[in-house]
C-alpha cells in the first residue's frame, strides 16, 4: 500500500503543471499574466492537482455544486471542454460547433491564462494593460505615488527582460498567444531550435537532404521509422486524451500544437527515434567514431526532449513516456527493418499492399477522435511513408539509385569541398523546386476534385478539411506524391542533369 502511494504521488508530481513552471522560471521565461488568482483559497495540494487549471482556463468550483464536476473551457481547445475525472486525469470533451464557436469568441477568450477583462477580486480591480501586464488600483491606497513606484518596477524589470510572443499562431484556432518575458535568450533559441528538430519544416528539408547528398539507403529506412513511431505516437494521444499543461501557471511559449492532447510527447519520441534509428543505421556502415556518433544522437535527443517543458506543451510525465515508448517501438520495429524493406523493394505485391496499409491506418485514426490538426499530421505522415515507400519499389526495378554493394562497405566521408558543398546545396535547391510546385499543383487538383466527389462546397477550403472525406484522401494523395518524388522523379532529374 506505501509503495502505491508512493508511486501516485510521483505521478502526480511529475504531471503537476508547476513543476514545468518552476523549469521556465529557471530558465528565465516568466508570464504577463493578470494578477487575478484562479484558484479557490484554502484548496489542498491535492485539490490542485486533481482539479488543476487546463490550458490556460481556470476551474471555477460553482457554490453548490459537485467539485469533481466542474469543467474549465481550455484556453486553446477552442469549444472544448476539460473533465476531471474521479483519478485526476483530465479527459477532453469537444462541442460540435467547435470551430464556429472559437470564431465568435476569439476575441473574448484570454490569451495563455490572462483574464483579459476587469475582474474584481477582494476589493481590488484588475485589468491587462497594452503589455500584457495587470495593472491595478483598489482599496488599498496604492494610487499616485505607490503607483508610480509599481510603474517604474515593472519599467526596470522591462529593460532586464525581452518581451517576445509565441513564433507561430495556433494550428487549428489561429490564435497568437500572449506575450511573455525571456531573460536568458541564448536558451531561448537553444530551445526554439531544439523543438523545431521535430517540426515539419525540419522533416521536409531533412529527409530529403539525407536521401539526395548522404545516404538513400539509410534515408527511406529512417522514413519508415519516422512514419510508424508518430502513427503510434499520435493515435495513442487521441486514446488517452490528456490535456496540454495548465496556463497559468505554465508559460506558452508555443502555441501551435496547443489545441491537440499531450500523453505522449510526439516530440519526443520522435526526438528520440530518429537520432538513435540514425545511429544505429549507420554504425558500421559509415567510418565515424562510435563515441561522437552516440553523443550527437544523446545530444540530439535531450535537446527536443527539455525544449518541449521549456516551450510549456508538455509536462515531465509527458516526455519521460515518449521517450520510453519509442525506445519500445525501436526494440520491436529495428529488428525487423531488413524484412520490411526487403518486401518493399522485391515483392510484386508491395504497391498494393503499401496503399492499402497506409489508407487503412489512416481511416483508423480518423475514428479515434474528433477533427483535430493531428488528424490531418497523421494523414501526412502515412501519405509520405507511403509514397516513399513506393518510390523505392520503382526504383529496385529500374536501377535508379542502387544501393552500394556489401564489398563496398564501410563508406567513408569524403573530403569537404567548395565543389562537393556546391553540389549537395544545388542538388538541394532544384529538389525542394520540385517538391513545392508538386504540392502546389496537387493541392490545388486535389482539394476541389475531393469536394465534387463527396459532395461537399469546396468555396471554402478550411471548412472542408475538417470532414474526414476531404482531409484523408487529400493530405494521403498530395503528400504521397510529394513522398513519391522525393525518392524517385527528384534522382531522375539529377540523374539526366548529371548530377547525382
Amino acid at each position: 500500500m506505501e509503495q502505491t502511494n508512493r508511486f501516485t504521488e510521483l505521478y502526480y508530481y511529475l504531471q503537476d503543471p508547476h513543476l514545468v513552471a518552476r523549469f521556465q522560471r529557471i530558465c528565465g521565461v516568466s508570464g504577463t499574466f493578470s494578477r487575478t488568482v484562479c484558484a479557490t483559497s484554502g484548496s489542498s495540494k491535492e485539490e490542485d492537482r486533481t482539479h488543476s487549471h487546463n490550458n490556460g482556463a481556470c476551474h471555477h468550483h460553482r457554490a453548490g455544486g459537485n467539485e469533481s464536476e466542474d469543467t474549465a473551457i481550455r484556453g486553446a481547445g477552442e469549444g472544448e471542454k476539460v473533465q476531471t475525472t474521479v483519478m485526476g486525469v483530465r479527459k477532453r470533451t469537444t462541442d460540435a460547433d467547435v470551430t464556429k464557436k472559437h470564431r465568435e469568441e476569439s476575441e473574448n477568450l484570454p490569451q495563455n491564462g490572462a483574464v483579459v477583462t476587469a475582474a474584481s477580486a477582494g476589493g481590488e480591480t484588475v485589468g491587462v494593460g497594452s503589455n500584457g501586464r495587470s495593472l491595478a488600483a483598489g482599496q488599498d491606497g496604492r494610487s499616485g505615488a505607490g503607483a508610480n513606484l509599481s510603474g517604474a518596477t515593472e519599467d526596470g524589470e522591462r529593460e532586464k527582460s525581452s518581451t517576445v510572443k509565441p513564433l507561430r499562431k495556433n494550428s487549428l484556432t489561429g490564435e497568437t498567444g500572449q506575450e511573455f518575458l525571456i531573460d536568458n535568450r541564448l536558451l531561448y533559441y537553444m530551445f526554439t531550435f531544439g523543438t523545431e528538430l521535430g517540426n515539419e519544416l525540419f522533416y521536409i528539408t531533412f529527409f530529403p537532404f539525407l536521401m539526395w547528398n548522404v545516404d538513400a539507403f539509410v534515408g527511406r529506412r529512417l522514413v519508415m521509422v519516422w512514419v510508424w513511431v508518430m502513427y503510434l505516437g499520435q493515435c495513442t494521444k487521441d486514446v488517452i486524451g490528456w490535456s496540454r499543461p495548465a496556463s497559468p501557471p505554465v508559460v506558452k511559449v508555443e502555441v501551435f500544437y496547443n489545441s491537440e492532447y499531450s500523453m505522449p510527447s510526439t516530440h519526443a519520441m520522435s526526438g528520440t527515434a530518429i537520432p538513435f534509428s540514425l545511429f544505429f543505421m549507420t554504425y558500421g556502415r559509415w567510418e565515424y567514431p562510435v563515441t561522437l556518433g552516440f553523443s550527437l544522437a544523446l545530444c540530439w535527443c535531450l535537446l527536443v526532449c527539455v525544449s518541449r517543458i521549456y516551450m510549456g506543451m508538455h509536462s515531465v510525465l509527458d516526455v519521460m513516456v515518449g521517450v520510453l515508448y519509442s525506445v519500445l517501438i525501436l526494440l520491436f520495429f529495428l529488428p525487423a527493418l531488413d524484412l520490411i524493406d526487403s518486401f518493399n523493394l522485391t515483392c510484386r505485391y508491395a504497391p498494393l499492399i503499401i496503399i492499402s496499409l497506409h489508407l487503412g491506418l489512416g481511416l483508423f485514426s480518423f475514428t479515434l477522435d474528433t477533427w483535430s490538426t493531428s488528424r490531418g499530421d497523421t494523414a501526412q505522415i502515412l501519405g509520405t511513408g507511403a509514397g516513399v515507400a513506393l518510390a523505392s519499389h520503382v526504383n529496385h526495378y529500374l536501377g535508379v539509385m542502387p544501393d552500394p554493394s556489401p564489398d563496398q562497405l564501410p563508406l567513408s566521408m569524403p573530403a569537404l569541398s567548395a565543389g562537393l558543398m556546391g553540389a549537395a546545396m544545388l542538388r538541394f535547391a532544384l529538389g525542394v523546386l520540385v517538391l513545392v510546385a508538386t504540392r502546389a499543383l496537387m493541392k490545388a487538383v486535389t482539394i476541389p476534385l475531393v469536394c465534387r466527389l463527396v459532395g461537399l462546397p469546396g468555396g471554402d477550403v478550411r471548412k472542408a478539411r475538417q470532414h474526414m472525406e476531404v482531409e484523408l484522401p487529400y493530405r494521403y494523395i498530395v503528400y504521397g506524391t510529394v513522398g513519391f518524388n522525393v525518392l524517385f522523379l527528384v534522382p531522375l532529374l539529377f540523374s539526366y542533369m548529371q548530377l547525382s
